[in-house]
């Protein structure tokens, strides 16, 4: 059988030559296209098996033609790429029925596995996903690091769904933004999203809090009162550090979740709801549970749909971006201009661990709005704290004499006073095959785990090798 047939639409020659290099290299067939329109012409005599889109093309765009793909070929499998990634192009890729999204720079192993995977999806004749209207694109979510784009691929996967979901991450990662995103791009987005944050009510106050309670049930219950799950009833209830619900909630939780239904405090008749549940926590819940402190039918039950959220050391590259936002957002509400940042300023805070995260960014930035006198912020203007930081970083680097970058540096300034030329093609294969072979060592001649280790796919491994050279593995 034929390994498949895959069309690609992109109005960057450049793109488009890539790809289909590397599909016809993998025995199947390719065709490119730079125009929308020659798609749809070129679909009344033929169906690929799977087609990848480009979002924005000038005369009609990924998310145009995917609706009418949709419409019309329903089966048909399509990719949706873009260098513009964020929640709403993920979320409104997804809910017009994309087979995946695919943020640009991508790998090309990966790339090819995906287009794998969708021509497999559309020869086993899976049931089409329907396309939705998109919703409003309304979002304070900012970040392309890998693994923000994990969390946006989830919230576009979930968008035509209620299903209970478990939020994962630090103080300050921004939890309660994603279970807004959640909300937001749901069948219940015209519905109520009510919030309630554990760890911020009086044990003795929890239940009332959740389920309301009847006039005269305890000493100043003077009327009747709605509790949060019968506020939310038809949308979302946000459900914040879950792990500090006392275990007798617990209890009272995992019930209606069970039946749909509550009594409130000191009431007899039952109140059904139709509730979608989004909590968070910053606690190991699995630990909870093995230490007796979280009901582990409860765990399981909210565990169905896990979003781990990463810590803001872990995706640095998102700093600038979001430092920019927080300082346009702060000087808006003091009515004042924006500031901006020194260069050097911005790689100090992209080296700073940030143990608050988002939050802390937010703060800081507020902080530099008020208190920075010029207009830009230079690295002395920053607080103590993170200046401090920058002091031992540089203290590190008087050090760093011994490090393999300084006998680089080394080495190219003696190339280039010896007036060599084209460094780059000397210097990259030696620093490859030095790298390749440490890793192939490392994992014992292992190519699939050196390859990741490298941060390369096993196809990508396979023809280093060759091309280095190096045999034997």
């Amino acid at each position: 059988m034929q390994k498949g047939n895959v069309w690609v639409v992109d109005d960057d020659n450049s793109i488009r030559w890539v790809l289909e290099r590397a599909i016809t290299r993998e025995g199947m067939l390719c065709r490119v296209f730079e125009h929308a329109n020659d798609v749809l012409s070129a679909l009344n005599s033929e169906l690929p098996d799977v087609l990848l889109s480009d979002i924005r093309m000038p005369d009609i765009d990924g998310l145009s033609l995917l609706n009418t793909i949709k419409e019309h070929y329903p089966t048909l499998p399509v990719i949706i790429m873009t260098a513009h990634s964020d929640l709403d192009a993920a979320v409104n890729a997804y809910q017009q029925g994309a087979f995946d999204y695919l943020p640009k720079p991508f790998d090309i192993d990966e790339t090819l596995a995906l287009i794998e995977r969708a021509i497999t999806h559309y020869r086993e004749q899976k049931q089409p996903n329907t396309a939705d209207n998109a919703l409003q694109s309304v979002s304070d979510m900012i970040g392309e690091a890998p693994a923000m784009q994990e969390v946006y691929r989830i919230i576009g996967r979930l968008s035509r769904s209620s299903i209970s979901v478990l939020i994962n991450g630090e103080s300050g990662t921004g939890k309660e933004l994603v279970a807004h995103a959640l909300h937001r791009h749901s069948p219940r987005a015209l519905a109520p999203f009510i919030a309630l944050n554990m760890a911020a009510i009086p044990k003795d106050l929890i239940e009332s809090e959740l389920f309301g309670h009847e006039k005269g049930a305890f000493t100043g219950a003077s009327q009747v009162r709605q509790g949060r799950f019968e506020q939310a009833n038809g949308g979302s209830l946000f459900l914040d550090e879950i792990g500090d619900m006392p275990l007798d909630i617990q209890t009272r939780l995992l019930r209606v979740l069970a039946e749909g239904q509550f009594y409130r405090v000191g009431g007899y008749a039952p109140v059904k709801v139709d509730v979608r549940i989004i909590a968070a926590t910053h606690q190991d819940l699995e630990k909870r549970v093995n230490e007796g402190d979280f009901r582990e039918d409860l765990y399981h039950r909210l565990n169905v749909i896990r979003i781990q959220l990463p810590p803001l050391r872990d995706r640095a590259e998102d700093i600038p971006s979001l430092a920019r936002y927080f300082l346009q957002k702060t000087a808006k509400e003091l009515g004042v201009e924006a500031k901006i940042l020194h260069q050097q300023t911005l790689h100090i805070m992209m080296e700073y661990s940030w143990s608050g995260n988002v939050r802390q960014l937010e703060n800081v930035c507020r902080w530099l709005t008020v208190m920075t006198a010029s207009q830009e912020i230079m690295p002395q203007d920053l607080p103590p704290e993170i200046r401090q930081i920058d002091e031992k970083n540089k203290n590190i680097n008087r050090q760093a004499s011994q490090h393999w970058s300084y006998h680089l540096a080394q080495w190219a300034d003696e190339m280039l006073s010896e007036g060599k030329e084209n460094l780059l093609d000397d210097a990259l294969p030696q620093f490859e095959r030095i790298l390749l072979l440490s890793a192939l060592a490392y994992t014992q001649g292992h190519k699939q785990d050196a390859a990741r280790l490298l941060g390369w796919g096993r196809n990508t491994l396979t023809r280093k090798l060759k091309e280095l050279g190096i045999e034997g593995y």
